[in-house]
């Protein structure tokens, strides 16, 4: 019997002693990281992300269309060393209606991506011959370099690459963002 008491309070001290020391993502104290997860709808105060956009009108000329948006969030520090996700929900996509897909990709005809050609600001841009229908949807994601997420080069073992290139659902679970 006092065998047994013993290991137990063994047992206890050691699982004491791991989980006492374990810090969430963002370096303050918890087991899965969701401790820094304050932002708006629970999402990470560290993470950004827009609404779906979708442009009233479209800019350029036929192979060569864009549309801008005023992005504060995206500031150079974020844009030089950290990650920006972005995502488009096409009209007429062949997979799903539902599809989510990364940017850069080839949908409906046409080459889809986006760039940032000057700090706060992001460009969606296709290369479609005529003017896209105005029933696109695009959404960026942006990973400031700071957070344990890229210090790192990985979170929970993803590299960054992979991260770039993980389905827009799994991206929203891993960082809470309402989809």
């Amino acid at each position: 019997m006092k065998a047994k008491m013993s290991s137990a309070y063994w047992i206890m001290a050691l699982i004491f002693l791991v989980f006492s020391g374990c810090k969430g993502i963002d370096g303050r104290d918890g087991l899965d990281g969701r401790d820094g997860f304050d932002g708006v709808d629970g999402a990470s105060a560290d993470i950004y992300y827009s609404e779906w956009l979708t442009p009233s009108e479209w800019s350029g000329e036929s192979g060569d269309w864009y549309f801008i948006v005023e992005a504060p969030d995206l500031t150079e520090d974020i844009v030089e060393r950290g990650v920006i996700l972005a995502y488009a929900w096409l009209n007429g996509d062949i997979y799903d209606s539902n599809a989510m897909r990364p940017l850069p990709t080839y949908a409906v005809d046409a080459n889809w991506s986006f760039l940032i050609s000057e700090y706060q600001t992001i460009e969606f841009t296709t290369d479609l011959l005529s003017v896209p229908l105005p029933d696109h949807f695009f959404r960026f994601i942006a990973i400031p370099g700071n957070i344990e997420t890229l210090k790192s080069a990985s979170r929970e073992n993803i590299p960054i690459e992979e991260l770039k290139s993980m389905p827009y659902k799994d991206v929203c679970q891993l960082f809470n963002i309402p989809e």
